[in-house]
């Protein structure tokens, strides 16, 4: 599992439009790593349901929120239509789990990403990791006071 304080590896992913992204264009902005499961599962559509209901948190930060699974990106096109989703959804579909990998989040037996949740500030440093278990909500609690604790650039 990537580890607190180290930079937080760099990816090119597409979103659920097939544009690329990176994490490095979000420099300069904290950024939430929102590994979860599957898409249309009952917890993962609790889960960024969630986060839709609470952007304003986000917003309060300047944090920007990317979810990424290994669903394909047409899947994760059509999730967030169904649950009216306005943040980043990134496809680590192929090569299957490697941005999952690289962050020590994929599980090898489920052939998915974990449900970890990786807070990144604006320099790239990796300044929080959360997990849950596969078959519970994470807490999103604790999330708030690691984005009011980061440092500012």
């Amino acid at each position: 599992m990537t580890d607190t304080g180290s930079t937080a590896p760099d990816f090119r992913l597409p979103n659920r439009e097939g544009e690329s992204r990176t994490l490095s264009q979000y420099r300069g902005a904290p950024v939430v790593l929102v590994f979860f499961p599957f898409a249309f599962s009952p917890i993962c559509t609790d889960e960024l349901c969630h986060l839709q209901d609470h952007t304003d948190t986000f917003e309060e930060f300047g944090a920007r929120v990317l979810c990424i699974s290994t669903d394909s990106h047409y899947a994760l096109d059509a999730f967030a239509r169904q649950e009216s989703y306005d943040f980043e959804m990134l496809s680590d579909h192929w090569p299957h789990g490697e941005v999952a990998r690289a962050y020590g989040v994929f599980d090898e037996q489920e052939g998915c990403a974990r449900r970890h949740t990786v807070t990144v500030d604006a320099s790239g440093i990796v300044r929080d990791v959360s997990s849950a278990d596969m078959t519970e909500a994470r807490e999103w609690d604790r999330l708030r006071g690691v984005l009011e604790n980061l440092p500012r650039p």
